[in-house]
């Protein structure tokens, strides 16, 4: 039961990236995020993709896919509209 609960949590938690990035293409700005930051992030979660697909824990594996993707979107269109 735990599991499944760690398992939904580890999908929709890093959903929790869509209204950023949705606020970054409605206001066509990302003057508001550091690149510095974005790109820190977005380096860390690269160095440990590898070891999160590996994982036998499925929770954390999932997290790992899920948040690396909507985490890319962030930092891409972070770059994108920073000005």
């Amino acid at each position: 039961m735990l599991t499944k609960i760690a398992l939904i949590a580890s999908i929709i938690l890093p959903l929790w990236n869509i209204p950023l990035i949705v606020r970054i293409i409605k206001r066509r700005s990302s003057k508001d995020l550091s690149l510095y930051w974005a790109i820190g992030v977005w380096v860390c979660f690269l160095a440990m993709f590898p070891t999160g697909i590996q994982s036998p824990d499925i929770v954390y594996r999932t997290f790992t896919y899920v948040n690396f993707f909507f985490f890319t979107l962030v930092m891409v269109f972070t770059v994108l509209f920073h000005k």
